[in-house]
């Protein structure tokens, strides 16, 4: 059966807000906020099953480290994207109309989310490693914030599953009216989820030492962003070809790289598990 009458292609909503009877709700907020939830939830059971926090512990680190993520995400977006709001300088705080760089609300959140854990007495490290696949998840969930505000697509496409966006989107890309494009956002959803899996299976058969996992992530996710940015048309920096968020990714995958190769070297005949004492 041709896959062309499965899926002709991917519709996007006409509006980014969901409304619940009187209640309208932005949807890219929300779908940051289910991310959290979930990510809380996954990460809090991982650290009770490894005995190094609980649900609790977890969930009063989010306290700190979500806020933390969420303000490190925009400055990023707003520092590399600095001439967009020259002179419209309210614009900075409107995170609902999207414009959150990954970078700056990773490594921000998890830096706070490490200080937390150890002023509870916690291992930082370990909270850190059972806490990075349920962050993966909660990437998975909050990059369809994107698809609500119809943004951040790759370039044109033909392929059953394109994306579709309004006439006034295409026309503002540059495109005709009706051209269908990469849904780069489901690229990444996907891809997240598939990376916190991996992330478990590693956990399993290697049992990093705390904190390992964290690298892990780093160099799983900026692998895969590298090849979606690469699809993306949205404005960038650029410089040899390449887009500011890959020469990024291309550094925190190096960096992440030979960060594991020489802790491996450093302690070859180390064995204790990051997050996971017996097999989940």
């Amino acid at each position: 059966m041709n896959l062309h009458w499965l899926i002709a292609s991917i519709p996007s909503p006409s509006s980014g807000s969901i409304h619940i009877g009187p209640l309208r709700l932005n949807a890219y907020g929300l779908m940051i906020a289910l991310g959290v939830i979930v990510a809380v939830r996954i990460g809090g059971k991982r650290a009770e099953k490894s005995g190094v926090g609980t649900t609790d512990d977890l969930s009063a680190i989010a306290m700190w480290a979500v806020p933390a993520g969420v303000i490190g995400a925009r400055l990023y977006h707003v520092v590399t994207d600095i001439d967009r709001f020259r002179g419209q300088w309210g614009d900075t705080v409107k995170i609902w109309q999207g414009g959150l760089g990954i970078w700056g609300g990773v490594l921000l959140g998890v830096l706070v989310g490490m200080w937390r854990a150890k002023t509870r007495g916690l291992s930082s490290l370990g909270m850190a490693s059972a806490a990075v696949p349920g962050i993966a998840v909660a990437q998975a969930i909050g990059r369809w914030g994107n698809w609500w505000n119809q943004e951040l697509f790759g370039r044109p496409t033909s392929l059953p599953w394109a994306l579709e966006v309004s006439d006034s989107t295409a026309v503002q890309a540059g495109f005709t009216a009706g051209t269908t494009f990469h849904p780069t956002f489901l690229y990444e959803s996907l891809g997240c989820v598939l990376l916190a899996w991996c992330l478990i299976r590693i956990e399993k058969k290697w049992q990093p030492r705390p904190g390992r996992l964290v690298a892990w992530y780093a160099m799983g996710y900026t692998l895969m962003r590298f090849f979606i940015e690469g699809l993306r048309i949205d404005e960038a920096h650029k410089a040899g070809g390449l887009r500011l968020n890959q020469w990024v990714s291309i550094a925190v995958f190096v960096i992440s790289v030979m960060f594991l190769l020489i802790d491996a070297r450093r302690s070859p005949k180390a064995s204790s598990a990051s997050t996971v004492i017996d097999h989940e």
